[in-house]
């Protein structure tokens, strides 16, 4: 089983069609990002060691209303410097969205370097 992060739907969340704005599912990853950091990986999202190259979202079905979307986060496994997680958004039992991320490790003066050690055994170590 991956890390599973609950986040809540506003009502500000939602565009003029009624459905949450695609914009919006990109802020849900990075909130199950922040809490899989800081849970799983021990390090909190405010590192400036951290950052997100890359961001993909495939979108499947909109969100109506409001409540609770589960963000399914699972870590890939890293390469020198950076590493994918992948993202999968359920709402009212109905994935209606897929996504991944790519996050690269940095060094004191803001250059790649390798992803911590602390990291690829935490990341190994998912059930």
């Amino acid at each position: 089983m991956s890390f599973v992060a609950e986040v809540e739907v506003r009502f500000r969340d939602h565009d003029s069609f009624g459905h949450v704005n695609n914009a919006v599912y990109a802020t849900y990853c990075e909130q199950a990002r922040v809490r899989f950091f800081e849970e799983v990986l021990d390090t909190p999202l405010s590192d400036p060691h951290i950052v997100v190259a890359h961001l993909e979202l495939d979108y499947r079905a909109p969100i109506e209303g409001v409540g609770t979307v589960e963000v399914e986060v699972e870590a890939g496994e890293p390469g020198g410097k950076s590493f994918p997680i992948y993202y999968t958004l359920s709402y009212e039992g109905e994935v209606v969205a897929t996504g991944e991320t790519v996050q690269v490790a940095m060094d004191d003066e803001g250059r790649p370097t390798r992803v911590p050690d602390q990291w690829r055994e935490a990341i190994a170590d998912q059930p």
